[in-house]
């Protein structure tokens, strides 16, 4: 594709990176996608697919009056490839937005490959360049490219733990036990359900608290209170998990008992063969997962596809590190997106992902900038990063807390809001 525009480099193929891609090529721009995998693993990542999902397979909410909801709807605006593929691979879930995690990235990767302005390049990057760069190397960031940010930032920048929930198969789940329902009987049956009494809730959380974790080597433990291991849970107190990942509430099942607690688990690909244990991610070890997680009722002879794990998550101190275009402080010609920029989340990384490439845009071209709206949910996220308290800032999922002028009974009209004001910004960015 001839073009006058000059190239742009893109550092990182996951959600963040994928959309930073799609949006440049759409406008022309030559891109450089590096992409370390499969030339070097990264420990988490199972394939060489562009925006993989490693944790969860569930994009969260679909109602626009819940702050992810309304995010996702934004960014479709925008003309997000996340929403793009996520529709096209949708699994049922009730009222989130579910995919089956492989035929996902593969319609993502399909479509950046099928841009001939599109170059990649599998190599590991120790830092930029001469030009524009955007790093969305996500929260397993290393080596020297973290050494780069480390000195721009002038800080050590922050980390934190994640986790992933295992994967079982459907057919080895027993029945005369689980049964299918959708928590207060929404939309849809979507999910399988595993009952507990009470002495069998009391006997797993047992056994769950003293079970064998695996070694974290060179990492601390300093974990995210959006995605504890469910063992981390259980510790702080018997009864945390029946408000937490084995919470009941709305699951009761017409002619049994009323059951003390219950295990959620979701479809994880499109045929329906493949579930994920909804909120258990984990550090214990296979063999402890395997027999700790089959004292769960229809799970006693469960085949275990995947296992889960901990990785390590990396993010910077956005309000001292960043400018409010996302470029970094001390290199503007460097932007952050993804989970690295201080958010936290699928979607909220993907968001990033789309307002760095703007930004890059504007700049590549000698555009002004243009403020994504404060009464979005886009510009809420952004105003977090620029204004949360540097020193102990933390990781923030798109909520209603940030909004500005949002309270519980206001959240469509505040939706109606934002969609309108994205359609200006959108305007305004396209002029």
């Amino acid at each position: 594709m001839a073009t006058n525009k000059p190239t742009i480099h893109v550092v990182g193929a996951g959600l963040a990176g994928s959309e930073a891609c799609f949006y440049l090529l759409k406008r022309g721009f030559p891109v450089v996608l590096h992409e370390r995998r499969p030339a070097i693993s990264d420990g988490a990542h199972e394939s060489d697919l562009f925006g993989e999902l490693v944790c969860s397979n569930s994009l969260k909410s679909k109602r626009i009056d819940n702050a992810c909801g309304l995010l996702k709807q934004e960014m479709k605006v925008l003309g997000s490839i996340m929403m793009e593929a996520a529709e096209s691979t949708e699994v049922p879930s009730g009222n989130a937005l579910s995919v089956d995690r492989d035929l996902f990235a593969k319609k993502i990767t399909a479509k950046l490959r099928s841009f001939p302005n599109l170059t990649v390049v599998n190599e590991e990057i120790d830092a930029p360049k001469e030009g524009i760069y955007i790093l969305a190397t996500g929260p397993l960031t290393n080596g020297k490219l973290m050494d780069y940010l480390t000195e721009k930032v002038g800080k050590k920048s922050f980390s934190f733990f994640d986790a992933s929930a295992p994967i079982v198969k459907k057919d080895s789940i027993d029945f005369t036990k689980a049964y299918y329902k959708s928590r207060y009987d929404q939309d849809d049956g979507a999910y399988i359900n595993c009952p507990f009494d009470k002495e069998q809730y009391f006997a797993f959380v047992t056994e769950l608290v003293n079970a064998k974790k695996a070694l974290l080597h060179e990492f601390d433990t300093e974990y995210f209170e959006g995605c504890l291991p469910v063992e981390v849970i259980a510790s702080r107190g018997v009864e945390t998990l029946r408000h937490g990942p084995l919470k009941p509430f709305g699951l009761q099942r017409d002619g049994y008992p009323k059951a003390y607690a219950v295990l959620q688990l979701r479809q994880d690909n499109a045929l329906g063969d493949y579930y994920n244990l909804v909120g258990f991610q984990t550090n214990l070890t296979y063999p402890e997962q395997q027999r700790v997680f089959r004292m769960i009722p229809g799970l006693e002879n469960a085949e275990f596809l995947r296992y889960g794990l901990m990785h390590r998550n990396s993010y910077l101190d956005a309000p001292s590190a960043l400018n409010p275009d996302l470029s970094l402080k001390n290199d503007p010609n460097v932007y952050i997106a993804g989970q690295l920029s201080g958010v936290e989340g699928y979607v909220e990384s993907a968001a990033m992902g789309i307002v760095a490439a703007i930004e890059a845009e504007r700049k590549a071209l000698g555009k002004a900038r243009v403020d994504v709206p404060s009464s979005t949910m886009l510009g809420s996220l952004l105003g977090y990063l620029k204004n949360a308290s540097s020193g102990n800032f933390s990781p923030m999922n798109a909520n209603w807390a940030i909004f500005p002028g949002a309270n519980k009974h206001n959240h469509e009209e505040c939706a109606s809001i934002a969609m309108n004001e994205i359609l200006r910004y959108k305007e305004a960015i396209d002029e």
